[in-house]
């Protein structure tokens, strides 16, 4: 080849060089400006939402602080440099209203972006089919999504399907829990029965220590779907009645509940109890009713929450008397907890624990176009549930379970030996 062919050969293959260059380095860029700015929004978000937190001279509460010092965050473009916007909030931090300030962009401890298991159980459950997700993983992890064709993806569902059907079949991790976390969960799939949806059991054990108990599908929450998978966990080895459960009320998990664990007493679940008592009312009333709410639930004793249930009946039952019937509802399973240690209170009083988990995929429109049997739904959120029980955290004060396992006596969160001496 003449010489001043290959020096235009080389000098193109440069220039091919310098652009992937300059698009990767663009996309970057691009994605640190979007991540930045995506933060940058929901820190403003958050000081709106308190913007009325104020003090007698009319200043916020609630105002940004500067950033944390920039990180380095490992994605499929590259790592990326990030500032945490920072919130100065302890003048509000006493107020039982004011929830604190936590990204959900870049949570505080994150260093690198979800793994591939935890992308493709996303993206399945999003409706993705098979034959699009090198494509859409390729968006997502760069580099690292080559070589992940359509039959090497359905050669990984299948081998995930093998470990579920073992998962399910498991002796449990202990015999005794302290408590359980049930919810029936629908995902943007086209499932075989349109009816059914994903029922989700979750346990700590008195070390502290959570657990995912079982997963299967029920139709629609029914009470023989629930007594199917409480009997599962009890024949794989959760002999002992748990002390307390926490779930959704209109769940047929509360009439299998005693049928199998006859001791166990019954938590409704406060963040689905806000929701529906919201669903009733106007949305100019939905802020006033909700920090109403936030007093009843996280009022330091019985008696205290009690008076605010009775204040909150009182200011809507005229006008509003569906909302208030829906907080009647539940009265009896509604303030459980205070016979609890106090320092559970925020895990045992919610069902927070599955729903942070599936909140960005649980189904909100109509079913996706996404096509899914029954096993590989199943095995997604096993995929899923297996993932975040990484980072499953203790109870605090897990020290306590002891004493909640020999039926020691605690009133509004205390133990009463203690508060007698």
């Amino acid at each position: 080849m003449p010489e001043q062919e290959c020096r235009t050969e080389r000098q193109k293959a440069a220039s091919i060089d310098e652009v992937n260059d300059l698009i990767e380095r663009t996309a970057r860029e691009g994605a640190q400006r979007m991540l930045q700015a995506a933060l940058e929004q929901e820190v403003k978000d958050h000081l709106a939402r308190y913007a009325h937190f104020q003090t007698e001279e009319g200043r916020r509460q609630v105002v940004a602080n500067g950033h944390a010092p920039e990180r380095t965050i490992l994605t499929g473009v590259g790592p990326l440099r990030l500032a945490r916007p920072r919130v100065d909030e302890r003048k509000a931090s006493g107020a039982k209203e004011y929830e604190p300030f936590s990204s959900t962009i870049l949570p505080r401890f994150l260093r690198r972006t979800p793994s591939l298991e935890g992308a493709l159980a996303t993206l399945y459950l999003k409706g993705i089919s098979t034959n699009d997700f090198p494509v859409a993983l390729e968006a997502i992890l760069g580099e690292k999504a080559q070589g992940l064709s359509a039959s090497t993806i359905s050669r990984l569902k299948a081998v995930w399907e093998r470990e579920y059907e073992a998962w399910r079949k498991r002796p449990l991790g202990s015999t005794q829990y302290a408590y359980v976390w049930a919810d029936g969960v629908y995902f943007n799939v086209r499932l075989e029965d349109q009816r059914s949806c994903v029922l989700v059991l979750i346990g700590a054990n008195f070390k502290g220590e959570k657990e995912l108990l079982g997963i299967r599908d029920g139709y629609r929450e029914s009470e023989q779907s629930w007594k199917e998978l409480l009997l599962e966990a009890k024949d794989r080895g959760l002999e002992i009645d748990p002390k307390l459960a926490t779930a959704d009320g209109g769940l047929g998990f509360w009439k299998a509940l005693p049928q199998v664990y006859p001791t166990t007493r019954a938590q409704r679940c406060w963040v689905h109890k806000t929701a529906n008592i919201l669903d009733k009312l106007p949305t100019g009333m939905q802020g006033r009713a909700k920090a109403m709410i936030y007093d009843i639930y996280r009022a330091e004793s019985k008696d205290s929450a009690l008076k605010a249930y009775a204040q909150f009946q009182k200011a809507f039952q005229d006008k509003y008397p569906e909302a208030v019937g829906c907080l009647r509802k539940d009265e009896e399973s509604l303030f459980t907890f205070y016979d609890f240690p106090a320092a559970h209170w925020l895990h045992i009083r919610s069902t927070n624990v599955i729903e942070s988990v599936f909140a960005t995929v649980r189904l909100r429109t109509d079913k996706t176009k996404g096509c899914g049997t029954r096993l590989a739904t199943l095995t997604m959120v096993f995929k899923l549930m297996q993932e975040a029980q990484r980072n499953w955290r203790k109870l605090d004060r897990s020290q306590h379970l002891q004493l909640v396992h020999e039926g020691r006596l605690f009133v509004d969160g205390v133990l009463q030996e203690e508060a007698v001496a």
